[in-house]
């Protein structure tokens, strides 16, 4: 689809695959993972991040307040999970998480987005900067805060 558009944030971490999949599992990874500046309200959590595990979200779009439902998919004990917008402010969003190892003591994080706005190429044309622009802000805040967490468990 010529409106469709992956976004791809790569980053390696210092700690085994295992333990930065285990951070992302953890209950409260989204609230760690949410950026200050970003208005998102969770409106029921996902149970975990295993497939079938549903959670809504409130976020902002402008002035508008939507909805966004996502469910997890693909699960790979200590390797990858994704979740899929069933309803939200994307035509189509589907984020799969990657931890991949490096040796016994790295991994390298990744997170694939493939999205599609809406309205097609018009949606892309007028929004597609924005979106690509806020989402490069947002994955560099994520991984930041995952590598600081994992520093942190190492020197405690």
């Amino acid at each position: 689809m010529p409106s469709d558009v992956q976004f791809v944030a790569q980053s390696r971490i210092d700690a085994p695959a295992e333990v930065v999949f285990r951070w992302h599992a953890e209950p409260d990874a989204l609230d760690r993972l949410t950026p200050p500046w970003e208005p998102v309200e969770i409106v029921q959590r996902a149970p975990g991040i295993h497939d079938g595990d549903r959670g809504i979200l409130r976020v902002h779009v402008g002035p508008f307040r939507i909805r966004w439902v996502f469910e997890h998919c693909n699960y790979i004990e200590g390797r990858q999970f994704r979740d899929v917008q069933i309803s939200g402010p994307f035509r189509r969003w589907d984020h799969t998480h990657k931890m991949e190892p490096q040796g016994a003591s790295a991994c390298i994080l990744t997170d694939c987005i493939r999205y599609e706005l809406p309205l097609g190429s018009v949606g892309k044309l007028f929004a597609g900067w924005f979106v690509h622009r806020k989402l490069t802000r947002l994955f560099k805040y994520r991984h930041q805060v995952t590598a600081e967490a994992m520093r942190a468990r190492r020197e405690s």
